[in-house]
């Protein structure tokens, strides 16, 4: 194989300035080429400067510290051990405690709220640091090592585009590709996605997944080749060319799929609970030098059960969640290290800086106290439809394509051992520490060490640079940039006791917030994860903070606030200036409001009528018409050929729960999925005819608050032809399936029809759907809409 270190460098060039501007040879001018002095230099592609490494960055999503191996967890990570044992571990790598913010920082090199990533991006405001829009004077990573000369690559999961830009339409500047800096994107929008039924995309365009479970689909390892795949060909067609790989996995957020025989690896090893896997963890965790010998475990948070507090019909339930989800994380761990596996044949991987991040955030507390089979009921506040009986019928069927699942809350903190709370508190530990690992032996002497210098994600990008030997630019397409705003760690990589660097940084998410500061923390939770909304009528200035010293207590078991009020000013002081310097201010604690485009500030695509074409399809669920909770119809102008149609129209949503109007047998038919619970058929008294038709359904809402009941009417050209009753219906939202217009793409809704055998038969001219004019939001929960939102992130 070329080895890509003896091709020529560009090391004379000037990168301050990117593009780098194009400058004419000077030189004689000639009038016959065959003049001797009609000489040029050969055209030479940009590159790196020589030594220049790749750099491959793989992200997982919502794995707490201490749920892997690699720190004393349960859940087996030998791709993790095996980098750490060539490697480096970071025992105080920390994230934002959130999603979108993590992602947009980790690849914007600068702190969240400079990105405009305050929070997720279904919760922009119009203020700077939540407008989920990063400033043209923040160029990404991707983008500078692109026009640098490598080759980028996002595989995976993007959070980090505005809601109402991520339509087919677009615009597609804030995209993966063209917008981050990305010259190809496989991946899935949003917080997360069906792993048996994705909602994909190359590019820009729609993708379906290569087959079905049925099949052996599952997203990670499609992940997986398509990475191995894009590295292979850059290895083959431009092996002088380092690249840029942002591996971005959707596991092991929620739904927790895992093929059944992961999770039966681990039968039997949770069954005493989470407080006995907690202490197991911590003990662990002391052996491998991950945390002090002398640290504390800290209590269990407050409202979350003890496990023997826990109902005993539903254990069999709670131990199967955490089977499932180290399963999840076993499988995970595993097609990262075919990846690995990968760059050694092609004999890369000595020459690949690798940063190894277990989790974008803590382990998620938004699965409820009890956990769920279906992440909708819950969502939906419906969980009373979720009981013990209903659990363990449905136990071995958990993790595969029937089920949505998420685990409990309990399970989540056990995952966070040994510190405080989960994801989304960004004051405590458990929501922002993340093990890390760095693997680079050609640049790194160092061996199964570890490291413990405090670190940010927003450190990534300045260790990149640095260790590719590019300057931060000063200019990017025509417009002075703001300085990257993390440290570089390669100080850190041959010197484990090398004083830390990064010795101040602030934390805010959803206005849980904190400081750190040369060892020492103060911070304030303001809410709690599986609450929705902020401390019941306890204003901003009126939470409680609390004062850590870091450098005799690693674990922030002993509050010092009482103690020692002064350095706790101090500290909440500093807060406040690192606060107004990243545009965390003003601190929003509103939940509802920001679910509201209108009162939020940003746009939204669509209003109350819509009309859809042939051909549309890629669409989820906020690019549609809004139809919960209030009456809406939909007509759809078909033409039937001879011998009669069937397929569906239109449909939203999937097995787990959604609606579909189609034909079947040429008969009008309208079918509400009740969560996989309950399928309610409503069918046309008689088939469409031949020719040209007008097909219709209209839902007449109850009313009287949020998720009612209401009347379903069939009309065939203006003519009733079928009716049927709702009694209840779902209120936040069916999930992340892709809407088309005339098929079901992905898991069907009724077994009306098959997988893959739901395509109109007939011709679509066109589809209006309209919401109704009695819309009752003015009677729904706020915190319903706020829980629903937080948990799908």
């Amino acid at each position: 194989m070329n080895d890509r270190k003896s091709f020529p460098k560009n090391t004379d060039v000037a990168r301050s300035v990117l593009p780098v501007p194009d400058i004419p040879p000077v030189g004689p001018t000639t009038y016959d080429a065959r003049d001797p002095a009609a000489k040029f230099p050969p055209i030479t592609p940009l590159r790196p400067p020589s030594g220049a490494p790749n750099v491959l960055v793989v992200l997982l999503d919502d794995v707490g510290f201490g749920a892997s191996s690699a720190f004393g967890g349960p859940c087996h990570t030998p791709t993790a051990e095996r980098l750490a044992a060539g490697g480096l571990k970071y025992t105080r790598f920390h994230t934002t405690a959130l999603c979108s913010p993590t992602r947009a920082a980790l690849i914007g090199g600068r702190n969240h709220h400079t990105v405009g990533m305050g929070a997720i991006t279904e919760f922009a405001t119009s203020a700077p640091g939540y407008s989920s829009m990063r400033p043209n004077t923040c160029a990404p990573l991707p983008e500078v090592l692109k026009l640098n000369g490598y080759a980028t690559a996002h595989i995976g999961k993007c959070h980090e585009v505005p809601v109402w830009e991520t339509s087919p339409v677009g615009p597609f500047d804030r995209w993966p590709t063209p917008g981050n800096g990305f010259e190809y994107f496989y991946g899935f929008f949003g917080g997360e996605t069906d792993q048996w039924y994705p909602t994909l995309r190359e590019g820009i365009t729609p993708m379906e997944p290569w087959g079905t479970p049925e099949q052996g689909y599952h997203l990670t390892p499609d992940l997986t080749q398509r990475a191995i795949t894009w590295i292979g060909q850059q290895r083959a067609l431009a092996p002088d060319k380092p690249f840029f790989m942002y591996f971005a996995t959707g596991a092991t957020h929620a739904p927790h799929h895992c093929p059944k025989e992961w999770a039966d690896k681990y039968r039997g090893k949770f069954d005493e609970g989470w407080d006995v896997q907690r202490e197991r963890t911590f003990a662990r965790q002391k052996e491998l030098g991950v945390i002090p010998s002398d640290a504390e475990l800290t209590p269990r948070s407050e409202g979350i059960p003890a496990w023997d507090e826990m109902d005993e019909a539903l254990k069999p339930f709670l131990r199967r969640q955490m089977e499932n989800y180290a399963g999840f994380l076993e499988h995970t761990d595993h097609h990262v290290g075919l990846l690995i596996d990968e760059l050694e044949r092609l004999e890369l991987l000595d020459d690949t800086l690798i940063y190894l991040i277990i989790g974008d955030n803590g382990a998620s507390a938004e699965g409820s106290l009890q956990g769920t089979f279906n992440e909708l009921i819950s969502i939906s506040g419906m969980g009373e439809l979720e009981t013990p009986e209903y659990f363990n019928a449905r136990l071995d069927k958990l993790g595969g394509p029937e089920s949505t699942p998420h685990y409990a809350v309990g399970w989540a903190h056990a995952m966070c051992t040994p510190y405080q709370w989960t994801k989304q508190v960004a004051s405590h530990w458990g929501g922002t520490r993340n093990g890390t690992i760095v693997h680079w032996p050609a640049g790194i002497s160092a061996r199964g060490e570890l490291r413990h210098q405090f670190c940010h994600v927003i450190d990534v990008a300045q260790t990149v640079l640095d260790a590719a030997g590019l300057p931060a630019p000063t200019f990017v397409n025509g417009v002075m940039q703001k300085p990257f705003e993390g440290t570089s760690m390669t100080y850190s990589f041959d010197d484990g006791d090398a004083p830390e660097r990064h010795d101040t940084q602030y934390f805010e998410m959803m206005c849980n917030r904190g400081i750190y500061h040369q060892g020492w923390s103060a911070v304030t939770k303001h809410r709690t994860p599986w609450e929705t909304t902020g401390d019941a009528g306890i204003a901003l200035d009126d939470d409680k903070w609390e004062l850590y010293d870091g450098n005799n207590d690693w674990t922030q078991a002993h509050d010092l606030s009482k103690e020692l009020p002064a350095k706790l000013r101090e500290l909440q002081r500093l807060f406040l200036i690192e606060a107004c310097k990243y545009n965390v201010l003003p601190l929003d604690d509103r939940g509802f409001e920001r679910v509201l485009p209108d009162v939020a500030g940003r746009p939204t695509l669509v209003g109350d009528r819509q009309i859809l074409l042939p051909g549309m399809g890629g669409m989820v669920e906020q690019h549609v018409v809004n139809w919960r909770n209030r009456s809406w119809s939909l007509t759809a102008l078909i033409e039937v050929p001879t011998g009669g149609a069937n397929g569906v129209i239109l449909n939203l949503g999937g097995h787990g729960g959604g609606w579909s109007l189609y034909l079947k047998e040429s008969v009008p038919t309208f079918c509400y999925n009740l969560f996989g619970l309950h399928w309610t058929h409503v069918r046309g008294e008689r088939p469409t005819p031949e020719g040209e038709h007008q097909v219709r359904v209209e839902f007449a809402y109850d009313g009287g608050g949020l998720g009612r009941g209401g009347t379903i009417t069939l009309y065939l050209d203006g003519e009733q032809v079928g009716t049927g009753r709702l009694d209840r219906t779902e209120s936040i939202g069916f999930g992340y399936e892709y809407t088309e217009v005339g098929r079901d793409a992905q898991s069907p809704v009724t077994d009306d029809y098959v997988d893959g055998d739901s395509k109109f038969t007939g011709t679509i001219r066109w589809i209006e759907m309209e919401g109704g004019q009695d819309s009752h939001e003015h009677m729904i929960d706020p915190a319903s809409i706020f829980r629903a939102a937080m948990a799908k992130q």
